[in-house]
């Protein structure tokens, strides 16, 4: 780690525990290794008209971008005087009395073992939220092993504190067996109905014949209430707003207030949010970032959506740009190749980006597709496979985006959206930095 980052981190982190002494703020803390992002949304929305509380933004999940969630300031990226200014507003908040939430809600990630013990003995949350751990989880590179990842996930859990709250994914094999080891009280959430709160009846919703969201039924303690969910598609979804839920619930939030909430809340940027595409089309953009078990619940997804003869009003044609999924080490050709069979089974059209997709192109080839629907692009070409494909585009065909971060499948979007003019609003990695990167 360069110098100035040591000393930028070491400052921001002392100026953050200083500031959780100061105001004492209840604390909740979402980690794993699929659905940090949209299940710390779900939580905020579910909070946010009834307490004071702050979130973190996008994905700052990092031993800078915890701090600054804390501090109430956004990322400097390369510029000096804005990392001096943070600072200074830190000191400031110390010195001079302000209303601040009541409480935070933190995602927290893992790119190397240690990551999470390191932020988690000083942030000792309340509430602590496990989404978890894949088979092949994001992030693997770094680890051992699955095995590892799932223990640096949860020594999370060694940090809350005492009289606290731990709330697990009760359908994960890797976490459910954990729960006897839990000394604090442990709330489960899934789509099982052995878990406190669970989910029954979960399908994707239709207006006009085309996909729109998610709508289920969720359940605890004896009582259902009915919940829709707009704007995004996929059964994690489902999963990040029984986590919610259950969060709310701790807080006093109550049910049908939750469902409400959540029904009203607008989904994050890349993460299986639907846009309106060129022609009539759909785009399901789900551009943040992609692991193995986020693709193969994407496609899943993709499999799921109703599709109908042409002129009924329903998708015509199922399509995917799925670009390189990185930061997999020893797991990558396996992985590759799991996508590539799973896409085969549900799509009309393949489309791959990168020299590593390159093994979903040949495990969906070996699979049964046919060569003439599947295409090769590039690393770089994001732009190109989405442009190529936008002169194509029909009314009523369905199109999933999915790469890792670097892989910038957000510029396939652009091409084939509707309004491109919006992209800023609408899209992953739209800030200056970003932008200027090539």
């Amino acid at each position: 780690m360069p110098a100035f980052k040591k000393i930028l981190v070491f400052i921001l982190m002392c100026e953050a525990r200083l500031v959780l002494w100061r105001y004492a703020p209840r604390i909740i803390v979402i980690t794993g290794s699929v659905g940090k992002t949209t299940t710390k949304d779900a939580i905020y929305s579910v909070l946010a008209d009834h307490v004071h509380v702050r979130k973190s933004e996008k994905s700052m999940n990092s031993e800078i971008g915890v701090p600054l969630t804390i501090l109430g300031q956004g990322n400097a990226w390369k510029n000096p005087f804005k990392w001096f200014v943070n600072i200074v507003r830190g000191i400031l908040l110390l010195i001079i009395p302000q209303k601040y939430p009541g409480w935070l809600v933190l995602e927290v990630g893992a790119d190397r073992p240690g990551d999470i013990s390191s932020l988690a003995r000083w942030l000792r949350p309340d509430i602590a939220v496990m989404t978890g751990v894949p088979e092949i989880p994001v992030h693997v590179e770094y680890f051992h092993s699955t095995e590892d990842v799932a223990h640096e996930k949860l020594s999370l859990l060694r940090y809350v504190r005492p009289g606290g709250t731990v709330i697990l994914n009760g359908d994960d094999v890797r976490l459910e067996g954990m729960k006897k080891d839990i000394k604090e009280k442990c709330l489960t959430y899934g789509i099982e109905g052995f878990n406190d709160f669970f989910a029954t009846g979960a399908s994707i919703s239709y207006e006009k014949g085309m996909p729109t969201g998610m709508k289920f039924e969720m359940h605890h303690g004896g009582v259902s209430e009915p919940a829709t969910l707009y704007g995004a598609l996929g059964t994690p979804r489902v999963y990040s707003a029984l986590a919610a839920v259950a969060v709310g619930k701790i807080v006093g939030v109550g049910q049908a207030a939750a469902a409400r909430s959540l029904g009203a809340s607008v989904p994050s940027p890349g993460r299986m949010r639907t846009l309106d595409g060129t022609r009539n089309s759909i785009i399901i953009d789900d551009t943040y970032n992609s692991s193995p078990a986020a693709a193969l619940s994407a496609l899943d997804t993709m499999r799921e959506i109703k599709k109908m003869p042409p002129g009924q009003g329903k998708p015509k044609r199922k399509i995917a740009i799925l670009a390189d999924m990185l930061e997999l080490g020893k797991y990558s050709a396996e992985a590759h190749k799991l996508v590539g069979a799973r896409a085969a089974t549900c799509l009309d059209l393949l489309i791959t980006v990168g020299f590593r997709a390159r093994g979903i192109a040949q495990a969906a080839l070996d699979a049964g597709m046919p060569d003439g629907n599947i295409r090769q692009y590039e690393q770089n070409e994001a732009v190109r496979a989405g442009n190529e494909l936008e002169s194509e585009l029909q009314k009523g065909d369905i199109v999933l985006v999915k790469g890792s971060q670097s892989m910038r499948m957000e510029r396939a979007v652009e091409e084939i959206m509707a309004e491109p003019m919006h992209a800023s609003s609408l899209l992953v990695r739209q800030d200056d930095e970003w932008l200027k990167k090539a």
